[in-house]
């Protein structure tokens, strides 16, 4: 099983400088679901780890959360893609958890929910605290150049000759960019093989 980590602000959908705390304010960004789409057709299998903390801080509930991601999932269905699970922390800095990324612990949760070992599991998003946790939990992390890393396009270059050690030197080395997530699809599909369909978990966590 190939399974693949995305955060979500900033990556699948519009980031604010709040928060997304309701439907209305749910806006994909383009080209994003059908992204997903394009892998789910060939076999991968997308699963969201996100930050939540707007919960924790009183500024939205479950009841919206649940609502959002309910029309996340009929944006992707319309293109004929699939969120298997999302995984969220709704904690807030203070409670000082696990999960909260840069801390790998939603990480470890797909992990032992999928039954996989973390290490080479390719995991993406734009915020730099996503691609951190995602390097802590042994995953292959990838930043892409959308919502908190959209100023930097202007800065570095993508692929190998990125000078990504001097522009943000508390990366893993291994961090590759990507200008969004319909590039590192491209990127993905064109570098890994089509992975084999194997059984698991359904359904959405949130």
């Amino acid at each position: 099983m190939k399974l693949l980590i995305l955060d979500r602000d900033g990556t699948l959908n519009r980031s604010r400088d709040d928060y997304v705390a309701s439907p209305e304010e749910w806006e994909p960004l383009p080209g994003a679901l059908e992204a997903v789409a394009r892998l789910n057709q060939e076999g991968w299998r997308v699963v969201l780890a996100t930050n939540q903390s707007g919960i924790g801080r009183g500024l939205f509930d479950m009841a919206a959360l649940n609502a959002i991601h309910a029309k996340m999932n009929r944006a992707l269905a319309a293109v004929g893609g699939r969120i298997e699970a999302v995984f969220f922390c709704p904690h807030s800095p203070e409670d000082g958890c696990h999960c909260r990324k840069p801390a790998p612990g939603l990480f470890e949760q797909i992990g032992e929910r999928f039954g996989v070992v973390l290490s080479g599991v390719q995991a993406a998003g734009n915020a730099v605290r996503h691609v951190q946790a995602a390097a802590s939990a042994g995953c292959q992390p990838h930043l892409l150049l959308t919502g908190q890393s959209e100023h930097l396009r202007d800065r570095v270059g993508l692929g190998a000759d990125a000078d990504l050690a001097a522009l943000l030197p508390e990366l893993s080395a291994c961090t590759r960019l990507h200008a969004d997530l319909a590039a590192f699809a491209d990127w993905l599909l064109t570098h890994q093989e089509r992975p084999a369909a194997a059984p698991g978990p359904q359904g959405t966590h949130a």
